[in-house]
């Protein structure tokens, strides 16, 4: 009966490439770069719509204030974390190590600004010499609350 047949035998198997591309999917046109990106998001139920910005670390901390939110905001993750050492002290251990004074949080701002080494090992901590004085220390302040 295959020689009846007006189509040659086709191949049972489709390529990952074909049977992509014969999928139908929803295209909506978009006007805005605005409505592509919220088109995106609602095409992605696991993306949380209310989220506008994407930071490629976590928040260290649930606790709120201007030092947690300058941290969270700053590169600080690649080497800290809060409980735990990683390239740098947790957090927890810079609070137990130093008495959270005024001295105490103007030493550890000058040091989070001019970086250095030989406190926490010979790794060096890298400066930040674009962070205020203000924020450095509010920062600071944070970290010796985690006590």
């Amino acid at each position: 009966m295959a020689a009846c047949s007006p189509e040659p035998e086709k191949n049972n198997t489709t390529s990952p490439t074909e049977l992509a591309n014969s999928q139908p999917g929803p295209v909506a046109p978009s006007d805005t770069a605005s409505d592509a990106d919220s088109s995106a998001v609602a095409r992605q139920p696991h993306v949380e719509p209310s989220v506008t910005k994407i930071r490629s670390t976590t928040p260290t901390s649930t606790v709120s204030g201007k030092g947690a939110q300058l941290i969270a905001a700053s590169d600080c993750a690649s080497c800290h974390r809060e409980n735990e050492k990683l390239v740098g002290p947790a957090y927890t251990a810079v609070a137990a190590k130093y008495p959270n004074t005024d001295a105490n949080v103007a030493m550890l701002a000058g040091r989070v600004i001019s970086g250095g080494t030989g406190n926490w090992g010979e790794i060096a901590m890298i400066p930040h010499p674009g962070l205020s004085e203000g924020d450095a220390k509010e920062m600071a302040r944070y970290i010796l609350s985690l006590k």
